[in-house]
């Protein structure tokens, strides 16, 4: 008899973390198992409380949980491995059932709940296998202010966090059944964050988001609604069930993942929501949204393995992979490589920053020797300094207005003539302009590009509007051909094609994945657009507009970019914590933000599913002051972070980050850490980071996408954030601008402190940015 093992996910997550010699022990148990599963070895016996779990001997402390899942076409049994324990860990309670929302296989843990959760239910825990009882302390300690009553003092009973719903609307929404006798009882977080430890991320997802504040209505809309199984479910047929649930087949490849470490995990978890928007058919393009941590990349990710999938075999690049930075790129290719794995596979995604893929278009299509170096915006701006006073209008016009006017209006709309520009509409620029002003500003512009044109140079925006019409014209040919083909009744074009270029004969990309949309130029939209044909699947875009720290605003229906009805948005952060999440929160109070749709979004529903230290909030008299505490703070985060759980030294480059508001105090900073504190850095550069050192510090935009244990935010001080001294004069002059780069600064602190995973620092001197608002800075300040 021949046995099929499969892997269930929270087995998996176990096996990451368990030594390498029960690893090996484990590995040696499944060929056993798949030769005979019922050999007197391996101890095969069903547990007590759950007649579907089988418990079988991987050494003398390890078992297996298992539970059958039927019998293939050929006959051979299907086993799922749900559980890796140590012998004392398991329990006559453990339970394995079909969830009737999903379809899922689930399997349920009840030991990792506290002692006092499961008296209020009535549940006590019985040990699998005699004496193998835990010995160690299971409850919490005490919470301040609460008498025991084993000291004399009365216990106040506080409500439980539920109490408003009934177990029938937990059944409905899809909690695992297990779990909602006992949820029901729960009175703090501390206890439901161990009770949905153990729990199915189904259950998970719900539970917290109840606790959180969302109405039924909203959970079943956002959490339930997107897993639910179209199939009618048997809750009895494993096998139905084992099809609709995401497992790994027990094979050497999956030996190689298990032992590069727990850091793979990631790539295993998606949560519900998730994975429906990954493995879903769209007619058009797909847009997701949420806030920090909410799984958009992961998503975005897991997105290109699904339809690298779906691919024929092959060696070209169908797909595209893209963001707004070099730096972002890299660490996109860095973990795509660890999701997908095979090397072959992987060559099949472009994976580059949206100007290095516009300057490819671009050397595609210039004429030998014509190329043109590129110039960043501080260049940009001297020699439109230095156009205003040659001819004289120093003084008329700020030259920062005129590169945005530029850039937005002009390049962003594809203005080409006078007369085109005095219609063109100005939507959000704010300082209303007569004809005569757009007559004065028009001249500047056109002596300002033939300047650059003189020079051989461009600026970023020109080469995005450039890179987008060659590729528009080229969409255009391939449109024309085929509208050709079609109107001879399809027959091969070997005569036509001949003399075409193999560019015109189809699109660049079958598919095309955009991560941080938000900062992409409204050129940048326009040659996406054209290197992929209008279809199924075509693009799927991931960003939140509450992280954009350029001010690039487009409308995407404008742009031919349709994600009417194909739009979703994550809610629960699953990377920072209630405590970092509220902090972050309070920085974006009474702001909108658009939806890169014609819309407004919103972070109200963003909510954390974990807890950690409450944020520390610190004030300096001096900035040398300031350095000082944050050396303080680093050398201790460095001595609690130096030491793993068993002793051996942990590698930490990359566990902590400094983020500064500007470059000049990045330098401050590194001298001071290099100098005085004697701690290695590392800069944050585009190219990622340059140094060797442990600890990461780049202004607050080099943050974008990045992830860190520990975070410190330092030079958060009235005028250094937001930099009135730039802004200031917008106040009245412009004050539709002034508001812009208000909310431009109050993006970069948001992903700043966003950026931190478990504990977050923010630090100022002299008087605190207006953005930390004294409700909350009194109430999270330690």
């Amino acid at each position: 008899m021949t046995v099929r093992l499969s892997l269930y996910q929270k087995a998996e997550h176990e096996l990451y973390k368990l030594d390498r010699s029960v690893k090996a022990k484990f590995y040696d148990f499944s060929h056993r198992f798949r030769e005979n599963p019922h050999s007197n070895g391996l101890h095969l016996k069903a547990l007590r409380g759950d007649s579907h779990i089988f418990s079988a001997r991987i050494d003398d402390s390890y078992r297996a949980l298992l539970t059958r899942t039927g019998t293939d076409e050929h006959g051979d049994e299907n086993w799922l491995i749900i559980a890796v324990r140590h012998r004392r860990d398991v329990y006559e309670q453990l339970s394995v059932a079909i969830n009737r929302v999903s379809g899922e296989i689930e399997f349920v843990d009840l030991s990792v709940v506290g002692e006092s959760a499961l008296r209020r239910a009535g549940i006590q825990l019985v040990p699998a296998e005699p004496g193998t009882a835990r010995t160690e302390e299971t409850e919490p300690p005490a919470l301040p202010g609460l008498a025991s009553p084993g000291n004399g003092g009365s216990v106040v009973a506080a409500p439980p966090l539920l109490a408003a719903h009934s177990p029938q609307l937990l059944r409905e929404l899809g909690v695992a059944e297990p779990l909602i006798d006992v949820a029901l009882t729960l009175t703090d977080t501390a206890d439901l964050d161990r009770l949905v430890a153990g729990a199915p991320l189904l259950s998970q997802d719900i539970l917290y988001g109840l606790a959180a504040g969302m109405s039924p209505e909203e959970v079943r809309a956002e959490i339930t609604a997107a897993v639910a199984s179209p199939e009618h479910i048997d809750l009895a047929d494993f096998g139905a069930a084992l099809a609709r649930t995401t497992v790994s087949t027990v094979d050497d490849a999956l030996q190689k993942v298990l032992e590069a470490g727990d850091f793979q995990a990631w790539k295993v978890f998606l949560h519900p929501t998730q994975a429906r928007l990954v493995n879903r058919d769209y007619n058009g393009p797909a847009r997701v949204s949420g806030g920090p941590g909410t799984g958009k990349t992961i998503v975005a990710l897991h997105r290109i393995h699904h339809l690298l999938q779906q691919l024929k075999p092959g060696r070209d690049k169908p797909i595209l992979l893209t963001t707004f930075t070099k730096n972002l790129a890299a660490d996109l290719h860095a973990r795509l490589s660890d999701l997908v794995g095979d090397p072959a596979l992987l060559a099949r995604v472009d994976i580059t920053h949206i100007d290095e893929l516009a300057y490819k278009v671009i050397t595609e299509n210039a004429l030998s020797g014509r190329n043109k170096r590129r110039i960043d915006d501080r260049t940009a701006l001297n020699e439109l300094r230095a156009v205003l006073k040659a001819c004289g209008q120093q003084g008329s016009w700020e030259p920062e207005f005129l590169l945005e006017e530029w850039e937005q209006v002009i390049l962003g709309q594809s203005v080409t003539t006078r007369a085109a520009y005095f219609q063109t509409r100005r939507v959000g620029r704010g300082h209303p302009l007569t004809r005569p002003e757009r007559a004065a500003i028009w001249n500047i512009l056109d002596r300002f590009t033939a300047s650059l044109d003189d020079k051989g140079v461009e600026t970023w925006g020109q080469a995005a509007e450039r890179a987008a019409r060659y590729e528009m014209e080229r969409a255009a040919r391939i449109q024309t051909r085929q509208a050709y083909k079609e109107q001879v009744g399809g027959r091969d074009l070997i005569h036509r094609d001949a003399e075409a270029s193999p560019h015109d004969l189809k699109h660049r990309y079958r598919h095309v994945v955009v991560d941080e949309a938000q900062d992409l130029r409204a050129a940048h939209w326009k040659m996406l657009r054209a290197m992929v044909a209008p279809g199924d699947n075509d693009m799927f875009i991931a960003g939140d507009t509450h992280q954009r720290v350029y001010d690039n605003h487009v409308s995407l229906g404008s742009l031919g970019i349709n994600v009417r009805g194909r739009s979703a948005r994550l809610s629960l952060s699953y990377r920072t914590t209630k405590e970092i999440l509220a902090q972050a929160l309070s920085v974006m109070s009474g702001e909108t933000y658009d939806d890169l749709d014609e819309g407004t979004d919103t972070l109200a529903g963003y909510r954390s599913v974990l807890h950690g230290p409450v944020p520390e909030l610190h004030e300096y008299t001096t900035w040398e002051d300031e350095l000082d505490g944050l050396a303080a703070t680093l050398r201790t985060w460095c001595d609690e972070l130096a030491a793993q759980d068993d002793g051996t030294e942990r590698h930490m480059r990359g566990l902590i980050g400094v983020a500064v508001p500007d470059r000049d105090k990045v330098s401050q900073v590194i001298y001071h850490l290099a100098t005085k504190a004697g701690l290695g850095y590392a800069q944050l550069t585009s190219d990622g980071p340059r140094g060797d050192g442990a600890i990461h510090v780049g202004t607050m935009p080099r943050f974008k996408g990045l992830e860190y244990q520990r975070l410190v935010i330092v030079g958060a001080s009235d005028r250094l954030v937001p930099r009135m001294e730039a802004i200031d004069r917008y106040r009245t002059e412009d004050p539709a601008r002034y508001r812009r780069e208000l909310r431009k600064a109050r993006s970069m602190l948001f992903v700043a402190a966003t950026r931190a995973r478990d504990a977050l620092t923010i630090t100022w001197h002299g008087v605190p940015s207006p953005f930390l608002s004294e409700e909350v800075t009194e109430l999270l300040s330690p």
